[in-house]
């Protein structure tokens, strides 16, 4: 920043400078013309032919240093074919007065023709009166006094615009070194944060950094959360996987004659206990792996397929929005709605009808509602005998089973509402006003 910040007001202070020096270069010349053409426009006006047709003055420059022989100022009348009526202070030179061109208004030059003394010329035509020859009238200075201011005035603004942007570049340093300082304050507080002196980024530091804080703590808070989410399952998992574990010990140990039985009882038990937890690690692995986004009505037509060829006697209706798209992964929005409609199919009385309905975002409304896109609730009804409402909170339990008679673990209901939960969505019970059975109310955010 500070690097580029100086090359940038190198440059501008170049361009300037030089802008500058032209304008008063040109402003100090106008001026040094002005009083030379004063001088010329008096010596036509006061010039006349004599009776040999002679150029005289009928007043002469006042300035006494055009008496004085190489002064520094001159004058010249040429033309007519006679030789030039010069100033004293030329002495045996002469100003040179090319014909090539015609000065019918005053023309200024610059000319090196005099050894060791530039000078600066203004001349320009008159015609005087009893004669229609063109004369051509000139008035030189030296250049030194001109070139001097110039000199001058380059060396002031030489000096004037190196400060100027010595001035410029330290300012823009300390800027650059200040206003970044936040910032080496913000990586001293992430290191403490890493080192382990501090659980959170807690310096005060200005409005412009503090949305970063804000995201950075919030960053911390959700790895904390995820971490102890893992330590929280891991446990699960070890205390679910340990009854089996025990019960095939001691069954080994005592030398029962149903150890066959048992351990493959309890090691399908097992199977299904560790794929309940490595759905709801998928399922975490995915939120937090980006934005995700499944259609719902391909979703539940691939699940009927399935259900349909697994309970060949169950009719299921799908009706509602077709458009519906929500934030959760195809893979976990296939396994929840195939777990609850399965559940609905083999403990229902033959029918099962699913609703898809578009939520939009209300205050104080369902956890999934999202405050921008609302959220999709997908109604699953049944049949069957239903829940009643005080067993309804417990059948969400791990291994909840209320008909021993039908297969199963009783862990479907509660992985659908663990992964539902993990992307912000939830699961609720209710009675089935139209079938009379149980209705099963998945609500999910929605997805644009």
């Amino acid at each position: 920043m500070i690097g580029i910040a100086s090359i940038w007001i190198a440059v501008l202070l170049v361009i300037g400078g030089v802008g500058l020096d032209r304008v008063l270069t040109q402003a100090f010349t106008r001026n040094f013309d002005s009083r030379l053409e004063y001088v010329l426009s008096a010596m036509i006006v006061s010039a006349e032919l004599d009776q040999n047709d002679d150029i005289r003055f009928i007043r002469e420059p006042a300035d006494q240093r055009f008496l004085e022989p190489y002064s520094g100022f001159y004058w010249q009348v040429s033309g007519g074919g006679r030789e030039p009526f010069r100033s004293r202070s030329l002495w045996d030179r002469a100003l040179p007065a090319g014909e090539d061109h015609n000065d019918n208004e005053i023309h200024g030059y610059d000319d090196d023709s005099f050894a060791e003394e530039p000078l600066r010329i203004l001349e320009r035509d008159a015609i005087l009166p009893g004669t229609d020859i063109p004369y051509r009238f000139q008035v030189a200075s030296s250049r030194a006094v001109l070139d001097e201011q110039i000199a001058e005035l380059r060396r002031t603004l030489t000096r004037s615009f190196a400060l100027l942007g010595l001035g410029l570049i330290v300012l823009a340093a300390l800027q650059a070194t200040f206003g970044l300082w936040p910032l080496r304050r913000m990586r001293e507080a992430i290191a403490d944060v890493r080192t382990g002196r501090k659980s959170r980024v807690e310096e005060t530091l200005p409005r412009e950094i503090e949305p970063l804080v804000v995201e950075l703590n919030n960053l911390l808070d959700h790895n904390e959360r995820q971490a102890e989410e893992a330590r929280r399952h891991a446990g699960n998992l070890a205390h679910a996987l340990k009854t089996p574990l025990t019960v095939i010990q001691n069954e080994a140990q005592a030398g029962s004659e149903d150890l066959p039985a048992t351990v493959l009882r309890e090691t399908i038990a097992m199977r299904r206990q560790v794929d309940h937890h490595l759905a709801r690690a998928r399922a975490v692995g995915r939120r937090g792996a980006g934005q995700s986004r499944s259609a719902v009505w391909p979703a539940l037509e691939s699940v009927e397929r399935a259900v349909e060829l697994l309970h060949e006697q169950v009719t299921i209706d799908i009706a509602g929005a077709k458009d519906a798209a929500v934030r959760v992964e195809r893979q976990d929005l296939d396994e929840m709605l195939g777990n609850l409609i399965e559940n609905a199919a083999k403990y229902g009385g033959g029918r099962v009808f699913v609703t898809v309905e578009k939520l939009e975002p209300e205050p104080a409304a369902e956890p999934a509602l999202d405050p921008e896109t609302g959220a999709v609730a997908i109604l699953i009804e049944d049949d069957g005998p239903g829940i009643p409402s005080e067993e309804r909170a417990a059948i969400f339990g791990r291994g909840a089973r209320l008909d021993t008679n039908k297969p199963g673990t009783g862990l479907g209901l509660a992985i659908v509402k663990d992964v539902a939960e993990i992307y912000g969505g939830a699961v609720a019970l209710e009675e089935s006003e139209d079938l009379g059975g149980l209705l099963v109310r998945l609500t999910l955010p929605a997805a644009v």
